[in-house]
Order: C-alpha cells, then sequence, then structure tokens
C-alpha cells in the first residue's frame, strides 16, 4: 500500500463529489487528488496525475460507470471503489460491477447523503478506500468468456427418503466460507466449479445491507448448486450454499438431526455484521470435527479466532494462499494464530470442498 493513497471521486452530484472527498481528505494516509462530474472528464484529469483508488457512481451522463469500469479494467487496471445508491436497481447494477472487476462497495442515500455519509459511513467509505488500495488486480480469477448455463436442478425440498435418512446422522458435512475484498469473484470463480452434490455451505462475504440477494440471485444463475440469501430458519443441505443478509449476522445451530441457520441483528463484530468470526464460532460449536472452514481473500482479522475454534474442534480448516489472494489480509492472520490445516490456491478450493463432501 502506497504511503497515502491517492484517490479520484467520479460521480454526477456535487453534493457527494464533496462530501466523499472531504470525509476521504481527512484521514492522513489518503490524498484526494480530483474529482469530476463523469468519466470523461475523469480520464482528463487522471492522465495527469493515476490515482490508487477511484470512488465510482454508477449511474452518470455521457458514460455509466459500468461502461467505464470495463475500459479501465481492459486498459489500465485500478482499484475500484462503487459509490452505489440504496435501491434494487442499484444493487443489481453494482454487482455487476463487482463481477466485472470492482473491489468494494459503499452506499449512499437517495436523500441525506452529508448526513449519511459524515454520521454513519464515514469510516466504513475510509476502511474500504484503504482496502482497495493494497489490492492486488492481478490476482483476480480471469472472467469467463461467457457464463455456463447450469443444468437443471432438482429442488431443494422437500428432501428424498435417502437424503432425509443421511440427515438423521450426525456425520454431515457443513462447509463454511469467509471472505472480504476482492470475493465477490473468488466466491464466484468456486461456487460455480461445485457440483450439486457438494455439502451444504454456509458463507459470510462482507457486504452492505440489501446488495447480498442480488449477489446470491447472480450466484444461484451461474452456479449448478442452488445459491440464496439466507433467512432464519433455513436449512442447510448438500447442493445448497447460504449467503450471510448484508447488515445482519449469520449462526449455524443444530436441530433435532438437521443444520439450520438463524439471522439476527446484534452489535458490529471486527467492524462487520455480518461477521466471519460469528459464522465461524457457530459453525465450530453446531457441526464441530464434521465442519470444514475456509477463509478466503480480505483486509483484516475477522474470522481467524473462529477459524481457530474449528480447528480446536476437529473440524477441517483451510485459507487461500497469498499468491491467490487479492488481499492476503485475513487468510494471514488466521495462518498466524495457528488456525490453518492447509493454505491452498483459489482454483483448489471447489476441489477440496468437493472431495470434503
Amino acid at each position: 500500500m502506497p504511503e497515502r493513497i491517492k484517490v479520484f471521486v467520479v460521480d454526477d452530484s456535487a453534493v457527494v463529489r464533496q462530501v466523499v472527498s472531504g470525509v476521504l481528505a481527512a484521514d492522513p494516509a489518503i490524498d484526494v487528488i480530483g474529482s469530476a462530474i463523469d468519466p470523461l472528464f475523469a480520464l482528463e484529469k487522471m492522465n495527469r496525475q493515476w490515482p490508487d483508488v477511484i470512488v465510482l457512481d454508477i449511474e452518470m451522463p455521457r458514460m455509466d460507470g459500468i461502461t467505464f469500469l470495463k475500459k479501465l479494467m481492459a486498459e489500465r487496471p485500478t482499484p475500484v471503489v462503487i459509490c452505489s445508491s440504496l435501491t434494487e436497481k442499484g444493487a443489481a447494477t453494482t454487482i455487476e460491477a463487482l463481477a466485472a472487476g470492482a473491489i468494494g462497495i459503499v452506499t449512499k442515500p437517495g436523500i441525506g447523503v452529508r448526513r449519511f455519509l459524515i454520521e454513519e459511513a464515514a469510516a466504513e467509505l475510509i476502511h474500504t478506500v484503504k482496502a482497495a488500495a493494497g489490492a492486488r488486480l492481478n490476482r483476480l480469477p480471469p472472467r469467463p468468456a461467457s457464463a455456463p448455463a447450469p443444468s437443471a436442478r432438482p429442488a431443494a425440498d422437500p428432501l428424498t427418503p435417502r437424503a432425509a435418512a443421511a440427515m438423521q446422522q450426525t456425520t454431515e458435512r457443513i462447509v463454511a466460507l469467509g471472505t472480504s475484498t476482492g470475493g465477490t469473484q473468488a466466491l464466484e470463480a468456486v461456487l460455480t466449479a461445485l457440483p450439486r452434490t457438494a455439502p451444504g455451505i454456509v458463507i459470510v462475504q462482507h457486504m452492505p445491507e440489501r446488495f447480498t440477494a442480488s449477489f446470491a440471485a447472480r450466484l444461484d444463475a451461474l452456479c449448478q448448486i442452488e445459491v440464496r440469501e439466507a433467512r432464519s430458519n433455513d436449512r442447510v443441505i448438500p447442493g445448497r450454499a447460504l449467503i450471510a443478509p448484508g447488515g445482519r449476522h449469520m449462526q449455524l445451530r443444530r436441530s433435532g438431526a438437521q443444520y439450520v441457520v438463524d439471522v439476527s441483528d446484534g452489535p458490529l463484530v471486527n467492524r462487520h455484521r455480518p461477521s466471519v468470526d460469528v459464522l465461524f464460532r457457530s459453525v465450530a460449536k453446531g457441526a464441530g470435527r464434521n465442519a470444514l472452514g475456509v477463509i478466503m481473500t480480505g483486509m483484516g482479522d475477522d474470522g481467524a479466532r473462529g477459524l481457530k475454534d474449528i480447528h480446536d474442534c476437529g473440524g477441517a480448516t483451510l485459507a487461500q494462499d497469498e499468491a491467490s489472494s487479492v488481499v492476503y489480509g485475513m487468510p494471514r492472520e488466521a495462518v498466524k494464530l495457528g488456525a490453518v490445516n492447509r493454505s491452498v490456491p483459489l482454483g483448489a478450493i471447489a476441489g477440496e470442498i468437493a472431495r470434503f463432501g
């Protein structure tokens, strides 16, 4: 990460440009080198001094953010943080931007931008920009030319007699994944490679509220397994992956012979809600040696202590290796804590999950 992070802000709202620039400039590690109303004006300015991170709006005149992002990643890859509105359309477009190579998301409301950013989101904006500055874009998994069409899936409910009998046993395998910066692309690479017979999966991806539903829907359309945003009392069964909703914690518990999840409010843990540690600790308690915990690319240490709990309960643990991590923060902390059995490249994680099941 550079000593001072050079940031450029692109947004068609003068108020947003002013407030975002002011919040970032107040941090001594950040230097806001400019702003522009749209990508074309931005390119003119940035060509004189190129930034380390771009904070980018999606909907702008002359050139939209998605078009600009794709052009940028093809010609001069640069970490991009999307500044997105809290709307259903904004969420879906932002997920498209993440798939195209954006590193993180910060949100803005339709009204009250100044108060919102200053009072509620300033710390998160600064944290996200710093995480983006440390990202290594050459480690993003390659994007397929076109997404493969998944074959038809059998309905997950109700359970077949054979599956129901398996659920009565206490050896049902559970996989828990935790990730943050760079994780949306990494999760897509892992989940799209899994067969329908993969064990049940629970996932925390650090992401703001209202975005995880669109993220899960995108993955569900690409994957052989079922992927959806979790709801309380959802069963964790083979062939299904549940993603914790943004802004809420998710925990695993055993209900009789079944695994289910609880989704709840609660305080931030390690600055996050959902928190990987909250999920992993519940997996250690509920599944123990029948669990595989996997910690992937991300900034900070969320998940390290929870992965250690899984490890100490006799569960299997993996970390994404440094060479394939966009940000080798969370995996590094888990390794330092002695929580990791093995570190493996991103491309090997799907195979490890399939074999574990």
